[in-house]
């Protein structure tokens, strides 16, 4: 599926806007026994989707604009969707007494890029 080059910018805007870790904190998390305990894990593999998204996400920052495939505007798409729907499952305040620093839907959405506690 190819799109406009405006709609590859508006995409790589909300990538960006989403994926707010930076390179290195996104490969010091990647390092934590937090980050391998969430996520789906498909048969077979040994990883989770999170994970392998990461490092995918660190491979599509490191690639100038002029040489994304369109493989990685669709893995963008799917990085903004999971976000965006994981962002609107946030748990109450209740049931982690508004603190998120230790909750694995923290920790899932920081393997797909996106610390909720920073702004």
């Amino acid at each position: 599926m190819h799109t406009s080059p405006d709609e590859d910018r508006a995409i790589r805007r909300e990538f960006d806007r989403l994926t707010n870790m930076t390179q290195a904190e996104l490969r010091a998390w990647l390092e934590t026994p937090e980050s391998r305990k969430v996520g789906m894990v498909r048969k077979g593999e040994t990883e989770s989707v999170g994970r392998q998204s990461a490092r995918r996400i660190l491979a599509i920052r490191d690639t100038p604009a002029a040489d994304l495939t369109d493989a990685d505007y669709r893995h963008m798409r799917k990085v903004i969707g999971y976000c965006r729907r994981h962002l609107a499952q946030r748990p109450y305040a209740w049931k982690t007494g508004g603190d998120i620093t230790h909750t694995r839907w923290r920790w899932s959405l920081m393997n797909w890029g996106h610390d909720p506690l920073k702004r």
